[in-house]
C-alpha cells in the first residue's frame, strides 16, 4: 500500500498517528432535537439504566417480559439449545473448522471472504436448499460446469459458512476457485455475457481488504481517538456479507485510500469553498436557544474560523469531491465568475465513518454527510436534492408533535436528526450536483456506547486474539463468564432486548403514522449500557423514509406540504416489500445469522423467539408483523443481480433501483 509522506496537518494525517485524545461530557439533549409544541425532550442514551436478568436453566430457556409497555406478555419458554457441535442440517458448528478468514496470509483471508460472499448472494438469490450432505453442489449450466462447495455452517437466515469451492470433475490437486473465477462463472450463469465489470469489481474488493486485514493485524487496538461510535464505524473490514463487492472503491488512487478509509482509521481535514451567496442554497431547522441557526452559520462554526470573502458562506467538501469538480465545467464556470471561491483544505481532522463519505468528529456538535462520486457498493454517492429536503422535513415532522408522541411510547429510541444542508444552484437556479451537504446532529457523548448493528456484529482482528472475533461476541460471552449462564442463555435475552429496545421502536412509527424505516444494520444504532446489554437505539439516513401513500392525508395534517419536494410518498405495496427486507431480513435475520454462524446461539430458538415477538407486535399497527408471520415467501433485495444488471440504488424510482427476488421465509412453517 502507497505510502503518503510529508503531509501537513491541515491536509491529512497518517491514519496511524496518535494524538492526545480530549474527554468531553456526554452530550445533553441537543437543540437541534428541541421540540417547537412541548415536546418532552429525547433523553440521553446513558438516561436509561440495564434491564434485570431473567432467569435460566439447563434444559429451557424462560424469559420474562422485557418491556414495561403495553405489549409485556409473561414468561416464554424458547427450545432448548441445540447441541453445540451441529447446526440444524447436520454440519459442524462454527468454531469447530479452521475459519477460512483468519488464514496466516492476508491474501488468502480476504479471497475466502470474497468468495464467501458471492456463494452467500447466489444461494439467497437462487434460493437454494440446504444440502443433504457437507458439500453444496451448484450447478452452472452456461458454462458446462458445477462448483462443489464446502459447507462449514449452514444457517437458517443466510449467513453460510462456506469454504472455497472446486470444479466437479476437475484433476485431484486442482486449485480452488477464486473469487474473480467464481464472480465471472456466477454472471455467465446469471445470463450476463460479459461480466467483466462485476469481475473486477470483486478484484478490487478483495485487494482492498487484504489491506485492511494486513493493517489491522498489524495494530488491532482502536485509533486512539476514536470514541465507541467511531470505533464500532471502523470495524467493517469484510463488509456487508451478503454482497459481492463489499469494499470496492473505484476511483481512489493508494494514497487516498488510505487517507479516506474507516477501517484504516483515517483521518483529514475538509476542502472548504465559498459561495456567493447568489447561488447558495440552504435550508436549515436547526434551533439553538430557541431560533433557527441558518446553515451557513453553523458549517462557518464548524470551519474553525476560515477566512472567507464577503457576501459568501462557506461549504465543506470531500477533499476527493473537490479534485473531481475541479474538472466539471459548470464547476469552471463559477469559479471563473467568481461566485465560487476555492479556499482549499483547512481545520482539524475529521474521521469517515462505515459510509466513507459521512465524516465525524468525537464530541462535536455535527456530522457532515458529504457529497462523493466514488462508486461504493452499488452507488456513487452524490447527495441529491430531494434528500437534503427530506431529512430537514422528517424533522420537522417529529417537532409537529409525532415526536412527543413517540418518545412518550419508547424513550430510548429516536431517529439522528438531518435538520439543515447546504448546497449550490446554477446562476439560473437550478441544482449543481456535487456540492450538496448535509448537517447531521451528533447527539454522542465520547463516552455514549452508541455502535452500529453492522460494526457490532462485525468481525475483526482483536487485540491479543489469534482469530478474528466480534464486540457481540465479546459481550455475549464476557456476559455468560460474570453470570455463569450458558452463552445461548445470554444471547436470547440480549437479543430479546434488542427487539424491545431497537425493532419495536420502528414498528410503532410505522404503524401510528406510516413512516417506515430503511433500517438495516448500517443504519441502525444500538445503544449499549452497562455489561453491552441493549437499552436504546437510534436510526440514521436521510434517503431511507418511505412515508406510506395511506397515511398521507394524516401526514399532511402534520406537516402541510410534506413530501411535495422531498419524493417521499411511496406506494404501500413497495413500501411493505421494503420494509420487510431492511428491518425483517437485513436487520434482524443478519442479527440470528450472525449469533449462530460465530457459535453464540441456535438460530432456530432465536427464530422461535422472534416469532414470538412479532405476535405481539400486530398490536402496534404495522402490517409488518403480519405480512412476517403469515407468509411463506418474502422478497429480498438480490445484491448480486443487481450489480449484474449494472442498477445504482440512489437513482431512478424508489420501486425499480433494485432487484428484488423470492426467498423462503424461516418464520412461516414452511420455510422453517
Amino acid at each position: 500500500m502507497a505510502v503518503v509522506k510529508n503531509v501537513s496537518r491541515t491536509e491529512a494525517t497518517s491514519p496511524h498517528s496518535p494524538r492526545p485524545r480530549k474527554e468531553a461530557p456526554v452530550n445533553p439533549t441537543p437543540d437541534p432535537d428541541a421540540p417547537e409544541t412541548g415536546d418532552p425532550a429525547v433523553p440521553n442514551s446513558r438516561a436509561a439504566g440495564p434491564l434485570s436478568a431473567h432467569p435460566s436453566r439447563a434444559d429451557a430457556l424462560t424469559v420474562g417480559p422485557v418491556s414495561t409497555g403495553s405489549l409485556s406478555a409473561g414468561p416464554e419458554t424458547v427450545p432448548r439449545q441445540m447441541r453445540a457441535d451441529r447446526t440444524p442440517d447436520g454440519h459442524p458448528a462454527p468454531g469447530l473448522f479452521e475459519d477460512p478468514v483468519d488464514a496466516p496470509d492476508p491474501s488468502a483471508a480476504a479471497e475466502a471472504a470474497a468468495v464467501e460472499n458471492l456463494l452467500r448472494c447466489w444461494v439467497r438469490e437462487k434460493n437454494l436448499s440446504a444440502p443433504t450432505g457437507r458439500t453444496l453442489r451448484i450447478p452452472l449450466n452456461a458454462s458446462g460446469i458445477a462448483l462443489l462447495v464446502p459447507v462449514l455452517y449452514w444457517s437458517v437466515t443466510g449467513w453460510h459458512r462456506f469454504g472455497k469451492p472446486v470444479i466437479e470433475g476437475g484433476s485431484i490437486g486442482a486449485p480452488r476457485a477464486d473469487a474473480v473465477t467464481v464472480a465471472a462463472l456466477l454472471g455467465r450463469e446469471a445470463g450476463q455475457s460479459d461480466s467483466t465489470e462485476l469481475v473486477g469489481r470483486v478484484a478490487d474488493s478483495v485487494n482492498r481488504t487484504a489491506v485492511f486485514i494486513t493493517e489491522r493485524r498489524r495494530s488491532p487496538e482502536p485509533s486512539s481517538e476514536a470514541d465507541p461510535f467511531l470505533t464500532a464505524e471502523q470495524s467493517l473490514l469484510l463488509g456487508h456479507p451478503l454482497h459481492p463487492t463489499p469494499k470496492s472503491r473505484e476511483g481512489l488512487s493508494d494514497a487516498e485510500f488510505s487517507l479516506y478509509s474507516p477501517e484504516l482509521h483515517g483521518s483529514f481535514a475538509l476542502h472548504w469553498m465559498a459561495v456567493d451567496r447568489s447561488v447558495l442554497a440552504q435550508d436549515s431547522a436547526w434551533t439553538e436557544g430557541g431560533r433557527t441557526l441558518p446553515a451557513a452559520r453553523l458549517t462557518a462554526r464548524l470551519s474553525g474560523g476560515v477566512q472567507h470573502p464577503d457576501n459568501t458562506a462557506l461549504l465543506p467538501l470531500h477533499p476527493w469531491q473537490a479534485r473531481d469538480l475541479a474538472h466539471r465545467p459548470a464547476v469552471a464556470s463559477l469559479l471563473d465568475a467568481g461566485l465560487l471561491h476555492d479556499l482549499g483544505r483547512h481545520g482539524d481532522r475529521w474521521y469517515p465513518t462505515s459510509s466513507v463519505r459521512t465524516v465525524h468528529r468525537p464530541g462535536g456538535e455535527a456530522m457532515l454527510k458529504l457529497s462523493l462520486r466514488v462508486r461504493i457498493t452499488n452507488s456513487r454517492r452524490e447527495n441529491l436534492r430531494k434528500e437534503l429536503h427530506r431529512g430537514v422535513e422528517v424533522h420537522r415532522v417529529l417537532r409537529s408533535g409525532l415526536g412527543g408522541e413517540w418518545q412518550a411510547a419508547h424513550p430510548g429510541f429516536d431517529i439522528i436528526r438531518d435538520p439543515a444542508w447546504l448546497a449550490v444552484n446554477t446562476p439560473e437556479g437550478e441544482p449543481l450536483p456535487g456540492f450538496d451537504v448535509v448537517l447531521r446532529h451528533n447527539p454522542f457523548g465520547v463516552n455514549d456506547d452508541a455502535v452500529c448493528v453492522a460494526g457490532l456484529t462485525a468481525v475483526h482482528p482483536r487485540p491479543g486474539a489469534a482469530a478474528m472475533r466480534s464486540r457481540l461476541a465479546d459481550i455475549v460471552t464476557a456476559l455468560a463468564a460474570r453470570t455463569g449462564r450458558s452463552t445461548g442463555a445470554v444471547a436470547t435475552e440480549w437479543f430479546l432486548r434488542y427487539l424491545d429496545h431497537v425493532v419495536r421502536p420502528v414498528l410503532w412509527l410505522d404503524g401510528t403514522a406510516g413512516i417506515a424505516l430503511e433500517a438495516h444494520q448500517q443504519n441502525t444504532i444500538v445503544i449499549l449500557g452497562p455489561g453491552g446489554w441493549p437499552v436504546g437505539g437510534r436510526y440514521r439516513d436521510n434517503q431511507g423514509y418511505y412515508f406510506r401513500e395511506s397515511h398521507r392525508t394524516a401526514l399532511e395534517k402534520r406537516l402541510p406540504g410534506i413530501g411535495a419536494v422531498s419524493d417521499t410518498f411511496v406506494a404501500d405495496d413497495v413500501t411493505d416489500e421494503r420494509f420487510a427486507y431492511y428491518l425483517a431480513i437485513n436487520n434482524v435475520f443478519g442479527l440470528i445469522g450472525a449469533f449462530g454462524s460465530q457459535q453464540l446461539a441456535d438460530e432456530r430458538l432465536l427464530i422461535a423467539a422472534f416469532r414470538q415477538f412479532l405476535a405481539r407486535a400486530t398490536a402496534l399497527g404495522s402490517p409488518l408483523p403480519a405480512q412476517l408471520l403469515d407468509t411463506p415467501v418474502l422478497r429480498t433485495k438480490a445484491n448480486l443481480l443487481t450489480r449484474l444488471h449494472g442498477l445504482d440504488e440512489l437513482v431512478g424510482p424508489v420501486d425499480t433501483q433494485s432487484v428484488y427476488v423470492r426467498l423462503s421465509n424461516p418464520l412461516h412453517p414452511t420455510g422453517a
